[in-house]
């Protein structure tokens, strides 16, 4: 009679048969919707088209959940699909919700993204809108299936106001470019400085158009008109809407008096910045760099928490199906750890995702709001943004 083998045998036994008997894993299938951004001559060499700006994200994340589904027997796989025009973006859509998608990440224009959330067939799909900041998206056009990862214009501007409180810089002089995102932006710098009781010394569009600033005078005649254009004001800080990069960075050194440039150029209030090295993001800077080769932009960043708060819906709600991955989301359990100190949940009033708002230059991170000393009674990152007696969204 064979001898019966001993415990420890046994035991290898089992581990080396055990991923033959292993059941196959959970599959959790990920769309990720996107409108190629148009390409533009960018105003100066410091600044080349970004490649696969937020896809790109969303590529690293992917990999950050199968490292923990590995261990809950789960896969994740991410269906991407990049269209060139709204009409292909639609048509997409629909494709990707006859195939059986119900979780899609957007990275998608405001007006384009709530035409995918009100087709027909997305009644019961979950959009988690990666890449828009527009204020609309968490107000009055607000969407039960839609939840927003980056901050909102509303707490962009909260984060900058209040850190221009806390250093007393109390006089503005808000600068506002000609497009309707510069207009969104400047709009919410106006409330924001109402709430934490900033005077706004002067509103003043910017007009100026100088041309070919690679001619040999072309910083002469930027330097005067930004000169005059500051003359005779007081203020403490020069506040900037120029959200297409078309006249900010023109504008520091050569205001008349020596100030502060802040807004969208100078210190900017911001989701992510690349030196950001804070509570470990460190980290995720560098695996971005390995799988991109280039640094993480902000599209990147909200791709990135998009498709990690499937990964953590799925993991710790145990369930693959989407109905159950997008309860989770919403409810009090869910959280996502994101590199900023804190534990982010989603608002249930507008699904905008709570968060810390940093707050930076090219060279480094000078402040993270909430700034010390702003309280609230439920959480202090609702400080930042619309809170829930003053929203107008309407689930």
């Amino acid at each position: 009679m064979p001898a019966r083998p001993g415990p420890i045998a046994l035991l290898l036994t089992l581990l080396m048969a055990s991923p033959a008997m292993a059941a196959e894993p959970v599959a959790v299938g990920i769309g990720y919707l996107a409108l190629a951004p148009k390409r533009v001559t960018p105003q100066t060499l410091l600044d080349p088209p970004v490649a696969e700006e937020g896809v790109q994200g969303a590529r690293v994340a992917l990999a950050d959940n199968q490292t923990t589904g590995r261990f809950l027997n789960q896969s994740f796989a991410l269906h991407e699909s990049v269209q060139p025009d709204a009409d292909a973006v639609l048509a997409a859509a629909r494709a990707m919700l006859a195939g059986g998608e119900r979780v899609i990440v957007t990275d998608l224009p405001a007006p384009l993204l709530l035409q995918v959330a009100d087709l027909p067939e997305a009644r019961d799909a979950i959009l988690l809108d990666a890449t828009s900041e527009d204020d609309r998206l968490r107000g009055a056009d607000c969407r039960a299936r839609v939840l927003h990862l980056l901050p909102s214009r509303a707490m962009l501007a909260d984060a900058l106001m209040q850190f221009l409180a806390v250093k007393r810089w109390r006089s503005v002089l808000l600068v506002q470019g000609p497009g309707d995102a510069d207009r969104a932006y400047a709009d919410a710098l106006r409330r924001s400085a109402r709430k934490f009781q900033l005077r706004i010394a002067a509103d003043k569009p910017w007009t100026f158009e100088p041309g070919a600033q690679r001619t040999d005078t072309g910083h002469v005649s930027i330097g005067a008109e930004v000169a005059r254009f500051t003359q005779g004001l007081s203020y403490d800080v020069l506040v900037v809407a120029d959200t297409a990069n078309e006249f900010g960075d023109d504008l520091a050194y050569r205001t008349t008096d020596p100030r502060p440039i802040a807004g969208t150029h100078g210190l900017v209030p911001t989701a992510w910045a690349r030196p950001f090295e804070q509570w470990g993001a460190t980290q995720l800077q560098a695996r971005f760099q390995k799988l991109a080769g280039r640094p993480m932009t902000t599209h990147d960043f909200g791709a990135w928490m998009a498709v990690r708060a499937v990964g953590e819906a799925a993991s710790r709600g145990a369930s693959a199906d989407p109905a159950a991955i997008g309860a989770y989301l919403r409810s009090p359990k869910f959280e996502l750890a994101a590199f900023k100190g804190s534990r982010l949940t989603f608002r249930p009033w507008d699904g905008q995702l709570r968060q810390p708002v940093l707050l930076a230059d090219t060279r480094s991170l000078v402040s993270v709001s909430p700034q010390p000393g702003y309280l609230h009674q439920l959480s202090e990152l609702d400080t930042l943004g619309i809170d829930q007696p003053e929203t107008t969204c309407k689930l």
